[in-house]
């Protein structure tokens, strides 16, 4: 089966042919680490690592390079508000985005650069790009002449271009950010500037420091080439800042940038755009403190297709937790069969599962459907009396689907106090001399001691509850 993935730049879906057959290289852009990253960001590295996982379940060897951007407007504000180094606060926001990537059973990239790292690379960039004619200097900082990339915008597909570089002509900014209607000459690198404080390099270009765009635009081509596979992001991230990515990697090297360009939709709130002043802005780490399971928050991200606007609300939040429980408990069910008579209805329906699992993950990473397949194979296998041995094949399946969804936990081997064991046995027994009330009362008193009882056909299952 191919995979076929929708690509940004061309507006199609496309066949996914990587550079290196068996390689794939792969740009997910990063956190700005000047606080705590919101639930809409982590949808994002949801998305790079669904892409990630899904490449390597197919075989393959997939290097993954996510940038930390740490210079950058925001952090240079907030650190000085703070009174501490740009090295120290930049520190401390890295080390929570890793730790909550590790939470939410992110795979954490291959490798994960730093801006700050690239202060070099960034300087001969910006000269190349000024020996081209891409570049030019007004007062003390240098910046990208759009008018001058003849495809500039191809990726966000602008209308009016034209009149929209017309209107750029002269207009500077220094901005890292700013609006999506107001196209302009860029930053490449930023003069000194007093508001800057201690932050600043002296270097060829003068003393200062780098833009926004000019950093992704190193890390990427220094790590993964001058051309390279996927290049993942966000869809508020299209325009201006890939969009000003093409354009200066492209007019320096002279090569296409990236061939697939893959952009997840926005996370919204309630039906609208988070905002602290909305009071609808949510870290992870805020939905931990209500008590939410990790897992549920992992599921809810990642079971919409990446095209689509998630909604998010604490009532789907709350949701979430039905299917990973079904699958805990299906898991849970499995170890506890002991039959030895194997049942040939099986192996079809493995075979069938994990070929519909995949191809609807080659269906442009469709991942709801794809969960679709593993919940009806679940119930397909509930139809069947199973053996013990068919039994591990069936859960062998189901975490191979796991490493694509990753909300699961390995089974352990649970024991129970000698206490707990002979009340299941007296019960057993209560129940073969067909003493009910017995029975039920000892059920009973097992419930209250945290063991759910379970008579199926191969015997009794138990499980803890809380």
């Amino acid at each position: 089966m191919t995979l076929k993935i929708y690509n940004t730049l061309t507006r199609k879906v496309e066949t996914f042919k990587p550079l290196k057959k068996g390689h794939v290289g792969i740009y997910a852009c990063g956190p700005t680490v000047y606080n705590f990253v919101h639930i809409g960001n982590l949808r994002a590295y949801i998305f790079f690592d669904l892409v990630n996982k899904y490449l390597k379940y197919k075989g393959y060897k997939v290097n993954l390079v996510s940038n930390i951007t740490d210079i950058e407007d925001k952090i240079i504000r907030d650190s000085q508000k703070q009174g501490i180094s740009l090295k120290q606060f930049t520190e401390k926001y890295t080390k929570a985005y890793i730790e909550d990537l590790k939470t939410l059973n992110i795979d954490l990239p291959n490798q994960l650069p730093k801006a700050t790292d690239y202060i070099n690379q960034m300087v001969t960039l910006t000269k190349k790009l000024l020996e081209k004619g891409y570049a030019y200097k007004s007062g003390k900082s240098y910046y990208y002449k759009i008018k001058a990339f003849k495809n500039y915008g191809k990726i966000a597909h602008l209308d009016n271009l034209d009149q929209l570089m017309k209107n750029a002509e002269g207009r500077l900014s220094d901005a890292d950010e700013y609006e999506k209607d107001d196209v302009r000459d860029f930053a490449l690198w930023k003069g000194y500037d007093k508001e800057d404080g201690e932050v600043f390099w002296e270097t060829d270009l003068g003393k200062g420091r780098p833009g926004w765009h000019i950093e992704c635009s190193c890390m990427s081509s220094d790590l993964l080439g001058d051309t390279f596979d996927i290049h993942i992001g966000g869809v508020d991230l299209i325009f201006p800042h890939h969009t000003n990515e093409i354009a200066q990697s492209e007019a320096a090297s002279g090569k296409k940038f990236v061939n697939y360009w893959l952009h997840n939709e926005h996370l919204l709130v309630d039906g609208k755009k988070m905002s602290k002043s909305l009071g609808n802005f949510y870290t992870l780490r805020d939905l931990l403190d209500k008590g939410y399971d990790p897992k549920s928050i992992r599921y809810l991200l990642l079971s919409t297709h990446y095209r689509q606007k998630l909604n998010f609300t604490f009532e789907t939040l709350d949701s979430a937790k039905a299917p990973i429980e079904r699958l805990q408990e299906f898991v849970r069910n499995l170890s506890h069969i002991k039959s030895s008579k194997d049942n040939k209805k099986v192996q079809p329906l493995i075979t069938k599962a994990e070929k519909e699992f995949e191809a609807k993950l080659d269906n442009d990473l469709n991942i709801s459907e794809a969960l679709a397949v593993i919940f009806d194979f679940i119930r397909d296998i509930n139809k069947l009396e199973i053996s013990k041995s068919d039994a591990k094949i069936v859960i062998s399946t189901i975490f191979k689907f796991n490493e694509i969804i990753g909300v699961l936990d390995k089974p352990k081997k649970e024991t129970l106090p000698a206490t707990i064991k002979k009340l299941i046995d007296d019960r057993e027994q209560a129940r073969k001399n067909k003493d009910f009330e017995k029975a039920d009362k000892l059920r009973d008193e097992l419930k209250n001691k945290g063991i759910e009882l379970d008579d199926a056909p191969e015997g009794v299952r138990w499980k803890k509850i809380t």
